[in-house]
């Protein structure tokens, strides 16, 4: 793999909540399993304690989390916007037209990629069809019912 390949491409916005997420579990959540987990442990025969076994699992969760998290904060691009730039990139905010309805799509990584949003991965086919075009453009994006035109009506 290259080095391209780990990069997380990432807003502002989502850096600080990943920051956030990988905070509470470190210093919040860890803890109160880890004292979950000790509290079952003290009241004896564990092959039989639910307790401590739905705690061990939710451990076992939160440390496979907190690695994600370590190693997807290690390898972050935080994307930035040019405000002078009239083409869609990573970071953009996108007003189209499709079939005679108006949409909007921000072009972020795909850790924060939520279509239903209206954020979608620059690696989607839509966004890879937008990236690089400026307002007034048409762009053509096959789609699983065939190709789709979208009619780029602003940039921000």
């Amino acid at each position: 793999m290259n080095e391209e390949e780990h990069i997380t491409y990432l807003t502002k916005e989502g850096h600080e909540k990943l920051q956030e997420e990988y905070s509470e579990l470190k210093n919040v959540k860890i803890p109160a399993i880890a004292a979950r987990i000790d509290e079952a442990r003290q009241q004896g025969d564990l092959s039989e304690n639910a307790e401590y076994h739905v705690a061990r699992e939710d451990m076992t969760w939160a440390q496979t989390r907190l690695v994600e998290l370590e190693e997807t904060l290690r390898n972050v691009k935080i994307i930035q916007q040019k405000q002078t730039d009239s083409t869609i990139q990573m970071g953009s905010k996108v007003r189209v037209e499709v079939k005679g309805v108006v949409k909007e799509f921000s072009i972020v990584g795909i850790q924060e990629a939520d279509p239903k949003q209206g954020f979608i991965s620059h690696e989607s086919p839509l966004a890879q069809a937008l990236l690089g075009h400026s307002v007034g453009d048409v762009v053509e994006v096959k789609m699983p019912n065939g190709m789709v035109e979208y009619a780029i009506m602003n940039i921000s």
